[in-house]
């Protein structure tokens, strides 16, 4: 989700209604990038009140269909989502905490990595993990 673009204009755009659940799970995937589904569901839960696990996990789905939100989940961790959506973008990962931050195309455009054998596949996308240890871990462990 850009920052210039309204929730409302982009729910709309892809086809979806405006509903107050959508809207709030946009506003917190905004706020915080690479969310599990639980923190997704505390922040839309004290924005709107009582909504039930299942909206969210609903509109989590629709939102990821309609190409708003990415779906990712590196290995051993379970699933989280980003308004960086469509870019091709990476992540790095610690190995640590868990925690994850965006790195962009390793080179070029989409899918900026080439196989040497695609097999008839028509390839679009490339995702690339890369692991290591996050600078606050890095420290911790320096003055352990």
């Amino acid at each position: 989700m850009t920052e210039t673009t309204a929730p409302e204009a982009l729910l709309r755009g892809a086809g979806l209604r405006v509903t107050r659940p959508r809207l709030a799970t946009l506003r917190a995937l905004s706020a915080m990038p690479h969310a599990e589904t639980e923190a997704v569901i505390a922040a839309v839960r004290a924005d709107l009140g009582e909504v039930s696990h299942q909206a969210v996990y609903d509109v989590l789905r629709a939102l990821t269909e309609a190409g708003l939100v990415r779906r990712i989940q590196p290995q051993g961790s379970v699933a989280r989502y980003e308004t960086r959506a469509g870019d091709n973008h990476h992540h790095v990962v610690c190995r640590g905490c868990g925690s994850i931050a965006d790195v962009d195309c390793a080179v070029g455009h989409a899918p900026c990595l080439t196989p040497q054998a695609d097999h008839g596949f028509v390839v679009d996308e490339a995702e690339v993990v890369y692991w290591g240890t996050c600078p606050d871990c890095a420290r911790a462990a320096a003055t352990a």
